[in-house]
Protein backbone atom coordinates (compact mmCIF):
# COMPACT_ATOMS: atom_id res chain seq x y z
CA UNK A 1 0.00 0.00 0.00
CA UNK A 2 1.38 3.57 -0.94
CA UNK A 3 0.79 5.34 2.51
CA UNK A 4 1.66 8.53 0.88
CA UNK A 5 -2.13 8.31 -0.69
CA UNK A 6 -5.12 8.73 1.59
CA UNK A 7 -8.73 9.03 0.12
CA UNK A 8 -11.31 10.60 2.22
CA UNK A 9 -14.76 8.44 2.29
CA UNK A 10 -17.78 9.99 4.10
CA UNK A 11 -20.53 7.82 6.05
CA UNK A 12 -17.71 5.10 6.83
CA UNK A 13 -20.69 3.27 8.90
CA UNK A 14 -22.84 3.18 6.16
CA UNK A 15 -23.95 0.21 3.37
CA UNK A 16 -22.37 1.36 0.48
CA UNK A 17 -19.70 3.38 2.13
CA UNK A 18 -18.26 0.28 3.88
CA UNK A 19 -18.11 -1.28 0.74
CA UNK A 20 -16.23 1.56 -0.84
CA UNK A 21 -14.05 1.92 1.79
CA UNK A 22 -13.32 -2.26 1.18
CA UNK A 23 -12.38 -1.46 -2.78
CA UNK A 24 -10.19 1.98 -2.19
CA UNK A 25 -8.20 0.50 0.36
CA UNK A 26 -7.88 -3.24 -1.91
CA UNK A 27 -7.06 -0.34 -4.60
CA UNK A 28 -3.75 0.37 -2.89
CA UNK A 29 -4.82 3.99 -1.27
CA UNK A 30 -5.37 4.57 2.35
CA UNK A 31 -8.40 5.56 3.54
CA UNK A 32 -9.56 8.64 5.72
CA UNK A 33 -13.23 7.74 6.72
CA UNK A 34 -15.52 10.44 8.47
CA UNK A 35 -18.09 8.82 12.02
CA UNK A 36 -19.99 10.72 13.61
CA UNK A 37 -18.64 8.89 16.40
CA UNK A 38 -15.02 7.21 16.95
CA UNK A 39 -17.10 4.76 19.10
CA UNK A 40 -18.06 3.18 15.32
CA UNK A 41 -14.82 2.93 14.44
CA UNK A 42 -14.52 -0.79 15.41
CA UNK A 43 -17.88 -1.63 13.66
CA UNK A 44 -16.00 -0.37 10.15
CA UNK A 45 -12.73 -2.37 10.85
CA UNK A 46 -14.82 -5.47 11.62
CA UNK A 47 -16.84 -4.93 8.22
CA UNK A 48 -13.66 -3.83 5.71
CA UNK A 49 -12.35 -7.49 6.89
CA UNK A 50 -15.39 -9.21 6.05
CA UNK A 51 -14.82 -8.01 2.65
CA UNK A 52 -11.06 -9.99 2.81
CA UNK A 53 -9.49 -6.39 2.91
CA UNK A 54 -6.42 -5.69 5.75
CA UNK A 55 -7.76 -2.40 7.33
CA UNK A 56 -4.19 -1.08 7.81
CA UNK A 57 -4.57 1.84 6.24
CA UNK A 58 -8.05 3.08 7.41
CA UNK A 59 -8.19 6.38 9.46
CA UNK A 60 -11.21 7.74 11.21
CA UNK A 61 -12.10 11.71 11.68
CA UNK A 62 -15.28 12.63 13.84
CA UNK A 63 -17.67 14.89 11.67
CA UNK A 64 -20.93 15.16 11.44
CA UNK A 65 -23.07 16.50 8.52
CA UNK A 66 -24.50 19.36 10.42
CA UNK A 67 -21.70 21.01 12.06
CA UNK A 68 -18.30 22.70 11.05
CA UNK A 69 -16.15 20.52 13.22
CA UNK A 70 -13.93 18.04 12.08
CA UNK A 71 -14.00 18.57 8.24
CA UNK A 72 -10.92 20.86 8.24
CA UNK A 73 -9.24 18.03 9.44
CA UNK A 74 -10.92 15.74 7.79
CA UNK A 75 -9.72 17.01 4.33
CA UNK A 76 -6.10 18.06 5.33
CA UNK A 77 -3.86 16.43 2.42
CA UNK A 78 -6.78 14.86 0.53
CA UNK A 79 -6.90 14.88 -3.32
CA UNK A 80 -9.83 12.24 -3.57
CA UNK A 81 -13.02 13.11 -1.86
CA UNK A 82 -16.09 10.39 -2.17
CA UNK A 83 -19.32 11.78 -0.30
CA UNK A 84 -21.24 8.98 0.31
CA UNK A 85 -23.12 10.27 3.73
CA UNK A 86 -26.79 11.34 3.80
CA UNK A 87 -29.10 11.29 6.40
CA UNK A 88 -31.68 8.37 5.37
CA UNK A 89 -34.08 8.92 8.39
CA UNK A 90 -38.16 8.95 8.74
CA UNK A 91 -39.56 11.78 9.32
CA UNK A 92 -42.75 14.33 9.34
CA UNK A 93 -40.64 17.66 9.21
CA UNK A 94 -38.85 17.49 5.41
CA UNK A 95 -36.32 20.24 6.84
CA UNK A 96 -34.71 17.26 9.40
CA UNK A 97 -33.32 14.89 6.05
CA UNK A 98 -32.85 17.93 4.00
CA UNK A 99 -31.17 20.47 5.13
CA UNK A 100 -28.36 18.00 6.57
CA UNK A 101 -28.09 16.59 3.34
CA UNK A 102 -27.66 20.26 1.26
CA UNK A 103 -25.45 21.68 4.15
CA UNK A 104 -23.10 18.58 4.93
CA UNK A 105 -22.50 18.40 0.75
CA UNK A 106 -21.96 22.00 0.68
CA UNK A 107 -19.40 21.72 4.16
CA UNK A 108 -17.69 18.56 2.48
CA UNK A 109 -17.09 20.88 -1.19
CA UNK A 110 -16.28 23.77 0.85
CA UNK A 111 -13.40 21.75 2.71
CA UNK A 112 -12.57 20.50 -0.29
CA UNK A 113 -12.06 23.15 -2.17
CA UNK A 114 -10.12 25.28 0.63
CA UNK A 115 -7.73 22.02 0.95
CA UNK A 116 -6.81 22.06 -2.63
CA UNK A 117 -8.45 18.77 -3.12
CA UNK A 118 -8.62 17.68 -6.88
CA UNK A 119 -12.22 16.02 -7.05
CA UNK A 120 -15.03 14.92 -5.36
CA UNK A 121 -17.07 12.21 -6.56
CA UNK A 122 -20.83 12.41 -4.70
CA UNK A 123 -23.38 9.76 -4.07
CA UNK A 124 -26.60 11.42 -5.40
CA UNK A 125 -29.49 9.00 -6.10
CA UNK A 126 -31.92 8.49 -9.35
CA UNK A 127 -34.15 10.10 -6.44
CA UNK A 128 -32.39 13.15 -7.85
CA UNK A 129 -33.68 12.18 -11.35
CA UNK A 130 -37.03 10.58 -11.82
CA UNK A 131 -39.53 11.98 -9.39
CA UNK A 132 -41.20 14.51 -10.99
CA UNK A 133 -43.96 13.21 -13.27
CA UNK A 134 -43.07 13.16 -16.93
CA UNK A 135 -46.02 11.42 -20.06
CA UNK A 136 -43.50 8.48 -20.45
CA UNK A 137 -41.29 7.75 -17.73
CA UNK A 138 -38.01 7.50 -19.63
CA UNK A 139 -35.00 8.59 -17.99
CA UNK A 140 -31.39 9.85 -18.07
CA UNK A 141 -28.48 12.04 -16.90
CA UNK A 142 -30.69 15.45 -18.31
CA UNK A 143 -33.72 14.92 -16.17
CA UNK A 144 -33.82 16.25 -13.22
CA UNK A 145 -36.26 15.45 -9.48
CA UNK A 146 -38.54 19.10 -9.13
CA UNK A 147 -38.40 19.73 -5.53
CA UNK A 148 -41.72 21.67 -6.15
CA UNK A 149 -43.48 18.43 -6.99
CA UNK A 150 -46.42 17.93 -5.09
CA UNK A 151 -46.11 15.12 -2.46
CA UNK A 152 -42.43 14.87 -3.09
CA UNK A 153 -41.06 12.69 0.13
CA UNK A 154 -38.08 14.37 2.03
CA UNK A 155 -35.93 11.64 0.90
CA UNK A 156 -36.13 12.27 -2.65
CA UNK A 157 -36.49 16.35 -2.20
CA UNK A 158 -33.48 15.84 0.37
CA UNK A 159 -31.46 14.28 -2.71
CA UNK A 160 -32.39 16.43 -5.27
CA UNK A 161 -31.77 19.59 -3.52
CA UNK A 162 -28.38 18.24 -1.89
CA UNK A 163 -26.90 17.43 -5.23
CA UNK A 164 -28.57 20.85 -6.85
CA UNK A 165 -26.96 22.98 -4.37
CA UNK A 166 -23.61 20.65 -5.13
CA UNK A 167 -23.82 21.66 -8.92
CA UNK A 168 -24.20 25.00 -8.19
CA UNK A 169 -21.60 25.90 -5.69
CA UNK A 170 -19.38 24.15 -7.65
CA UNK A 171 -20.18 26.33 -10.64
CA UNK A 172 -19.87 29.81 -8.71
CA UNK A 173 -17.38 29.00 -5.78
CA UNK A 174 -15.39 25.91 -6.45
CA UNK A 175 -12.32 27.35 -7.88
CA UNK A 176 -9.97 24.50 -9.33
CA UNK A 177 -12.78 21.60 -7.81
CA UNK A 178 -13.88 18.83 -9.78
CA UNK A 179 -17.29 17.50 -9.40
CA UNK A 180 -19.16 14.16 -10.31
CA UNK A 181 -22.11 12.96 -8.99
CA UNK A 182 -23.57 9.19 -9.17
CA UNK A 183 -27.09 8.35 -9.25
CA UNK A 184 -28.19 4.93 -8.37
CA UNK A 185 -31.04 3.65 -8.46
CA UNK A 186 -32.23 1.30 -5.32
CA UNK A 187 -29.83 -0.31 -3.65
CA UNK A 188 -29.08 -3.70 -2.75
CA UNK A 189 -26.80 -6.82 -2.48
CA UNK A 190 -24.67 -8.11 0.20
CA UNK A 191 -24.06 -6.20 3.08
CA UNK A 192 -20.44 -6.04 5.32
CA UNK A 193 -22.34 -4.07 8.06
CA UNK A 194 -23.96 -5.97 10.93
CA UNK A 195 -27.52 -4.01 10.90
CA UNK A 196 -29.84 -4.39 8.07
CA UNK A 197 -30.31 -0.49 7.29
CA UNK A 198 -31.56 0.96 3.78
CA UNK A 199 -33.14 -0.93 1.23
CA UNK A 200 -31.40 -4.41 3.23
CA UNK A 201 -35.04 -3.74 5.82
CA UNK A 202 -37.20 -4.48 2.65
CA UNK A 203 -35.39 -8.00 2.17
CA UNK A 204 -35.51 -8.96 6.05
CA UNK A 205 -39.25 -8.25 6.34
CA UNK A 206 -40.32 -10.55 3.49
CA UNK A 207 -37.81 -13.06 4.40
CA UNK A 208 -38.76 -12.95 8.34
CA UNK A 209 -42.81 -13.13 6.78
CA UNK A 210 -43.49 -9.61 9.19
CA UNK A 211 -44.37 -7.97 5.40
CA UNK A 212 -48.41 -9.44 4.47
CA UNK A 213 -47.92 -7.36 1.09
CA UNK A 214 -45.88 -5.07 -1.50
CA UNK A 215 -46.24 -1.86 -2.53
CA UNK A 216 -46.80 -1.73 -6.04
CA UNK A 217 -43.81 0.30 -7.37
CA UNK A 218 -41.59 -0.21 -10.08
CA UNK A 219 -37.93 0.77 -10.55
CA UNK A 220 -34.40 0.14 -10.88
CA UNK A 221 -31.94 -1.67 -8.67
CA UNK A 222 -28.29 -1.51 -8.44
CA UNK A 223 -25.87 -3.45 -6.85
CA UNK A 224 -23.94 -2.08 -4.02
CA UNK A 225 -20.70 -3.87 -5.10
CA UNK A 226 -21.64 -2.39 -8.95
CA UNK A 227 -22.16 0.46 -7.55
CA UNK A 228 -19.02 0.94 -5.58
CA UNK A 229 -16.66 0.10 -8.35
CA UNK A 230 -18.28 3.30 -10.32
CA UNK A 231 -17.25 5.57 -7.84
CA UNK A 232 -13.40 4.42 -8.36
CA UNK A 233 -13.98 4.87 -11.97
CA UNK A 234 -15.54 7.67 -11.38
CA UNK A 235 -12.50 9.07 -9.70
CA UNK A 236 -10.27 7.85 -11.90
CA UNK A 237 -11.88 8.62 -14.95
CA UNK A 238 -10.39 12.64 -16.63
CA UNK A 239 -13.41 12.88 -18.77
CA UNK A 240 -16.33 12.32 -15.89
CA UNK A 241 -16.12 15.70 -14.73
CA UNK A 242 -18.73 17.91 -14.59
CA UNK A 243 -21.13 15.18 -15.36
CA UNK A 244 -23.84 12.60 -13.51
CA UNK A 245 -24.38 8.72 -13.96
CA UNK A 246 -27.20 6.61 -13.28
CA UNK A 247 -26.62 3.64 -12.33
CA UNK A 248 -29.12 0.19 -12.49
CA UNK A 249 -28.56 -3.23 -13.89
CA UNK A 250 -29.73 -4.07 -17.25
CA UNK A 251 -32.63 -5.16 -18.66
CA UNK A 252 -36.06 -3.88 -17.62
CA UNK A 253 -36.87 -2.59 -14.23
CA UNK A 254 -38.60 -4.38 -11.45
CA UNK A 255 -41.64 -4.36 -8.93
CA UNK A 256 -41.42 -5.37 -5.85
CA UNK A 257 -43.49 -8.29 -6.68
CA UNK A 258 -40.69 -9.59 -8.89
CA UNK A 259 -37.93 -9.16 -6.21
CA UNK A 260 -40.39 -11.74 -4.25
CA UNK A 261 -40.55 -13.84 -6.76
CA UNK A 262 -37.25 -14.30 -7.47
CA UNK A 263 -36.34 -15.14 -4.11
CA UNK A 264 -38.92 -17.69 -3.78
CA UNK A 265 -38.39 -19.16 -7.23
CA UNK A 266 -34.28 -19.40 -6.31
CA UNK A 267 -33.94 -19.89 -2.36
CA UNK A 268 -36.40 -22.49 -1.78
CA UNK A 269 -36.71 -22.76 2.35
CA UNK A 270 -34.71 -19.73 3.31
CA UNK A 271 -37.50 -17.52 1.18
CA UNK A 272 -40.54 -20.19 2.44
CA UNK A 273 -42.34 -16.70 4.42
CA UNK A 274 -42.12 -14.23 1.10
CA UNK A 275 -45.03 -13.11 0.44
CA UNK A 276 -46.06 -12.39 -3.38
CA UNK A 277 -49.03 -10.22 -2.47
CA UNK A 278 -49.89 -7.03 -3.92
CA UNK A 279 -51.55 -4.35 -1.81
CA UNK A 280 -54.52 -2.63 -3.22
CA UNK A 281 -54.12 -0.41 -6.16
CA UNK A 282 -52.64 -0.04 -9.64
CA UNK A 283 -50.29 -1.44 -11.45
CA UNK A 284 -47.30 0.57 -12.07
CA UNK A 285 -46.86 2.55 -15.38
CA UNK A 286 -43.75 1.24 -17.71
CA UNK A 287 -40.42 2.66 -16.38
CA UNK A 288 -37.27 2.91 -18.31
CA UNK A 289 -33.90 4.20 -16.71
CA UNK A 290 -30.54 4.69 -18.88
CA UNK A 291 -27.16 3.33 -17.69
CA UNK A 292 -25.64 3.95 -21.04
CA UNK A 293 -23.48 6.79 -20.15
CA UNK A 294 -21.94 5.19 -17.31
CA UNK A 295 -20.92 2.01 -19.54
CA UNK A 296 -19.33 3.70 -22.22
CA UNK A 297 -17.76 6.13 -20.02
CA UNK A 298 -16.70 4.46 -16.98
CA UNK A 299 -16.56 1.35 -18.10
CA UNK A 300 -19.79 0.10 -15.90
CA UNK A 301 -20.93 -3.63 -16.32
CA UNK A 302 -23.26 -4.38 -13.78
CA UNK A 303 -24.29 -7.67 -12.73
CA UNK A 304 -28.03 -9.66 -13.44
CA UNK A 305 -30.56 -8.36 -10.87
CA UNK A 306 -31.28 -12.23 -9.80
CA UNK A 307 -27.93 -12.17 -9.15
CA UNK A 308 -27.96 -9.10 -6.71
CA UNK A 309 -31.61 -10.13 -4.76
CA UNK A 310 -30.45 -13.53 -4.39
CA UNK A 311 -26.91 -13.22 -3.10
CA UNK A 312 -28.43 -10.07 -0.94
CA UNK A 313 -30.85 -12.26 0.88
CA UNK A 314 -28.08 -15.00 1.44
CA UNK A 315 -25.75 -12.14 3.23
CA UNK A 316 -28.17 -11.91 5.53
CA UNK A 317 -28.55 -15.09 6.23
CA UNK A 318 -25.22 -15.84 6.64
CA UNK A 319 -24.53 -12.92 9.51
CA UNK A 320 -27.50 -13.95 11.39
CA UNK A 321 -29.27 -10.82 10.45
CA UNK A 322 -32.16 -12.78 10.10
CA UNK A 323 -35.04 -13.88 12.52
CA UNK A 324 -35.86 -17.01 10.76
CA UNK A 325 -33.20 -18.98 8.47
CA UNK A 326 -32.45 -22.33 7.26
Amino acid sequence: MNSQTTTLITGGTGYLGTRLIADVLASGSAVRTTVRSLDRAPEVRTAVRRAGVDDAGLSFVAASLTDDEGWDAALSGITDVYHVASPMIQTANPDEVVLPARDGALRVLRAARDSGARRVVLTSSFAAVGYSPKPVRDYDESDWTDPATPGLPAYPLSKAVAERAAWDFVEREGGDLELVTLNPTWIAGPTLTAAARSSLQFFTGLLEGTMAAVPRQRFGIADVRDVSLAHIAAMSTPSADGKRYLLLTDGPTMTFLDVANVLRAELGELAARVTTQELPGDDPTPLVIHNDRAKEELGFRPRPAVETIVETAESLRDLGLLAHAS
